[in-house]
């Protein structure tokens, strides 16, 4: 088998860094895999994971929340941030998930590691060590911050502790270490309710008050306990009444004040609050230095006063027909059935429900909870509702994928940035995800099976019957008609050809937007290919009829659809464990190379180049600027979703690589090798025998002293069951009583239990030994025969020269066997049989048993059901598996008949291949 491969006319371009919408994390931090989830916390194990802060060398992480993700361990944790890789390191293969890591090195709030749910454990009085429910972390660098939530108060160690349990140094919301009540509903500047935001930067402490829906700034770092807030934001004065029922609050959002704000920082210049009861981040262009200053800026609302969550339109109430005037959503999806816009329910420039937001000083995130996304701003907005220039966690502005793949995002709590990465806390996945800018050079789906590239969904319209002048021919595509007026000097084929005419036509010559059309005067029908690949072509409507001439009573054409949608689109970026897959993008690489195939194992570099998945580094086929081939390791088996990049190394030493991209990883997707210069692809199917053949299939059930037989020509050969057998060892006993005929020999199928029979000699004289199958029971038996013994083939046939290519002029036959190659079929059933052979980037090795895939395989050939007598892993090859098929004794001539193989749901690409029946049915 030889990979298809791309030539390449195009040079390496300028790189640049950027975030891009949609792209993977880069690590995962906190579990073992992007989709583990493990609620079992430990050092290196997370749970319902909130704040964040990036200083000093280290990753603050409060393994706490307020929103219910479970478990929520009642921890900080501080992970050394030296075991982080940079974006262009090397990873090395020394864990499951190279990608997937981070061993914390220190605990607040615990003994030990070992996690403390309060929701089965007994609360535990406040103390200078004891948290209950921390949701934010703060670090200058010098000190540690944390908001004790549910103890009402936040906690300052003035320095970073290296043991466990240290001891904070001062309390404030409180006047001691060991209380934790409230002042009433009347606050003042000393108390806390329910802090979830702290932040220290330049000696100032910020603490986002959440329940007293304001803001404290402290001019300086407190040192001493209880110590009162200097400034105050989101109310009048320090001791305004507040209603704690949210319920019961009456207020409408201004722009000096706030509900339930749950995190404040800085950049140094700007103070930004995220305000999360009124769905908006709040900006001031200079830190506050009086109370209820009021926000410059409003991101995620159109103005400093509207508080809906994603506020994209609104609707005018006097408008009859509900007019949808935009908000933040200025482009419209298309119009209503009044022919008013219709704007989407949330877009870039939208918030529901925001956690935290954060500022480079030339950047910011906003966590945006509630749309499970982070927005991206490559500036600082300076005006209301401004859109975010990328979304993470998204692909794209108006898409809530909520999930645990590896670039989904579910409830987003925090960020935090450490000069070249975006850190994200994402508690429902317990897990933080980290991301970088990248050269974005491999767009989504852009990691595809090899084999299939591109799985389109067709169909089919057939003519039949005779020509009557005047008589019309009608598809319909989507509703659109096309139709063609019969001419009386007209055959089938120049009507086939008219209406493919009509079509092709239409819209200036562009011809109909959703389908490509060609003729197949083999079978006189039009066939409709998708322009769109992927499962998206089968939404394509399409039918066909045919109506008489004004003179006549009836039409004298038939036009038949084959169904009533294009059918067999499917997604080739769904992609199996040990699948060969095809890398696409611009400027990957600077090099072209191509590895030695004859030897025994593919490179992990190759032109300069690696492939990461998972930060496991992919066995290389090829690499070029535009397509990289690649095997997808077997160990990806336990996953479903993982992430993928490229490094690339110039001739300069210096290192490039493209923004991880996530990969769907699905148990068998399979895509069949073929030539795809043509349309449909012409598939590589090669003629399987050199001797004639047959197969016989044993099926049922078993029941002692049936009996099995298979007849060649007059010789019966008969196996009597006993009370131990299978449908394996009864297939398996018939194989050894037919090799001792002397015209043919007999070999068990690798899937289901078939027998193959194949005549002594080669060549055309083996064809035509008669074959026979049948079963019975034994005299005096009173159960049924459940057996049964099916003799596919009532003869040998169809010998050819074994490997040969199928071909016009060497065609398939009925009833013969074929072979191909396939890619994706997934991991074997049998793996632990292989697991010392079945080795990524290895060759199978020649000569073991086959193997069998763990999903089974079945075939479509025709229109027909092509029997799958193997399907196992390819000896001599990488990635590939040999298919062995067994045409249906009745498929028609056809020189592009199409052929497709199927694991459960997935179906591969559609390929063709002659076959010429010369006995046709009639």
């Amino acid at each position: 088998m030889k990979c298809i491969f791309v030539i390449l006319l195009t040079a390496a371009a300028t790189f640049a860094a950027d975030f891009t919408t949609g792209q993977a994390a880069r690590l995962v931090i906190g579990q073992q895999t992007f989709t583990a989830q493990d609620p079992a916390s430990s050092d290196s194990t997370v749970g319902g994971v909130s704040g964040l802060a990036y200083a000093a060398g280290y990753l603050f992480v409060a393994d706490s929340n307020r929103v219910g993700a479970a478990p929520s361990n009642n921890r900080i944790l501080l992970f050394p941030a030296a075991q982080f890789p940079n974006p262009a390191a090397q990873l090395d293969y020394t864990r499951k998930c190279p990608a997937c890591l981070g061993t914390a090195s220190v605990v607040m709030g615990r003994k030990d590691f070992t996690p403390f749910d309060i929701t089965v454990e007994p609360l535990p009085p406040p103390t200078q060590t004891s948290l209950r429910l921390p949701t934010a972390v703060a670090s200058d660098g010098v000190h540690v911050i944390v908001a004790d939530t549910d103890h009402n108060r936040v906690l300052i160690w003035n320095s970073i502790p290296n043991v466990n349990n240290a001891p904070a140094n001062v309390v404030i919301g409180q006047a001691s270490f060991t209380t934790a009540g409230l002042p009433g509903n009347t606050p003042n500047s000393k108390s806390m309710r329910g802090p979830q935001g702290v932040w220290i930067l330049n000696g100032k402490l910020y603490v986002a008050d959440t329940q007293n829906n304001r803001v404290l700034i402290y001019n300086q770092i407190p040192t001493q306990n209880g110590a009162a807030a200097d400034v105050v934001l989101g109310q009048k004065d320090f001791t305004t009444f507040i209603e704690p029922d949210l319920t019961q609050q009456k207020s409408d959002a201004t722009a000096a004040n706030m509900l339930n704000p749950v995190a404040v920082t800085s950049d140094g210049q700007r103070l930004f609050v995220t305000d999360l009861g009124y769905n908006r981040v709040l900006i001031w262009n200079s830190i506050p230095t009086s109370n209820a200053q009021p926000a410059d800026a409003a991101v995620g609302q159109p103005n400093l006063t509207s508080s809906l969550p994603n506020n994209s339109y609104s609707v005018d109430p006097n408008d009859t027909t509900f007019k949808q005037t935009p908000v933040l959503c200025t482009t419209s999806n298309g119009t209503d059935t009044n022919s008013n816009p219709i704007y989407p329910s949330f877009c870039n420039s939208t918030l529901s429900f925001p956690r935290y937001a954060l500022s480079t000083g030339d950047r910011l995130f906003i966590a945006d909870g509630g749309n499970d996304r982070v927005l991206v701003y490559n500036h600082i907005p300076k005006t209301n509702g401004e859109a975010a220039d990328y979304v993470i966690g998204q692909l794209g502005g108006s898409i809530n994928q909520a999930s645990d793949a590896a670039d989904s995002l579910r409830t987003p709590m925090s960020l935090a940035w450490d000069g070249t990465s975006l850190y994200v806390s994402d508690a429902y996945n317990r897990r933080i995800t980290v991301y970088s800018p990248g050269a974005n050079n491999i767009p989504y789906t852009g990691v595809r099976n090899a084999a299939s590239l591109d799985i389109v969904a067709l169909g089919s319209v057939t003519l039949t019957g005779d020509i009557q002048a005047d008589d019309t021919v009608t598809v319909t595509i989507n509703a659109t008609d096309y139709t063609y007026k019969v001419l009386a000097k007209d055959t089938l084929d120049t009507v086939l050809d008219g209406i493919i005419g009509v079509i092709t036509a239409s819209n200036s010559g562009a011809g109909d937007p959703s389908v490509f059309v060609s003729p197949e005067h083999n079978t006189e029908s039009v066939l409709l290919r998708a322009r769109v690949s992927g499962t998206d072509g089968n939404n394509i409507t399409y039918s066909a009829k045919t109506t008489a001439a004004a003179s006549a009573t009836a039409a004298k054409l038939t036009a038949t659809a084959l169904g009533a949608n294009l059918a067999g689109g499917g997604d080739a970026a769904q992609i199996a464990p040990g699948t060969v897959v095809s890398i696409l993008g611009d400027n990957l690489t600077f090099q072209t190379a191509a590895a030695d195939l004859n030897a025994n194992s593919l490179p992990n570099s190759l032109g300069g180049t690696e492939v990461y998945f998972n930060g496991i580094k992919a066995p290389l086929f090829y690499v070029s600027p535009t397509q990289i081939n690649a095997q997808v390791p077997w160990e990806l088996s336990d996953t479903t979703s993982v992430n993928a990049y490229v490094r690339a190394v110039r001739e300069d030493g210096n290192v490039v690589v493209t923004t991880p991209v996530a990969v769907s990883i699905v148990p068998a997707n399979p895509g069949i090798f073929a030539d795809l210069s043509t349309t449909p692809a012409t598939g590589k199917l090669y003629h399987a025998n050199s001797n004639a053949s047959a197969i016989v299939s044993v099926d049922g059930s078993v029941t002692a002293n049936d009996i099995a037989t298979v007849t060649i020509e007059d010789r019966p050969y008969s196996y009597t069951i006993t009370a131990t057998d299978t449908l394996d060892t009864i297939r398996d006993g018939l194989v050894a009583l037919i090799n001792q005929d002397p015209k043919v020999t007999a070999a068990s199928a690798g899937v289901f239990d078939r027998i193959i029979i194949k005549a002594r000699v080669q060549g055309p004289d083996g064809n035509g030994i008669a074959i026979g199958g049948s079963s019975s029971t034994t005299t005096g038996a009173t159960q049924a025969v459940g057996l049964i013994v099916t003799a596919f083939n009532v003869t040998t046939c169809c010998a050819n020269v074994a490997g040969s290519p199928v071909t016009i002029d060497n065609p398939a036959v009925p009833g013969e066997m074929l072979y191909l190659y396939a890619t994706g079929l997934g991991v074997p059933s049998d793996l632990d049989v292989f697991i010392s052979e079945l080795a990524t980037g290895q060759k199978f090795p020649k000569g073991g048993r086959n193997t069998v895939p763990g999903e089974s395989v079945s075939s479509i050939a025709g229109g027909k059901t092509a029997d799958v007598i193997s399907a196992t892993v390819a000896p001599g090859l990488v990635g590939a598996f040999y298919v062995l098929l067994h045409l249906n004794s009745d498929i028609p001539t056809d020189p592009a008949t199409q052929l497709t193989i199927a694991q459960d749901i997935y179906v591969s690409n559609v390929v063709t291949f002659p076959v010429l029946n010369p006995n046709p049915p009639q």
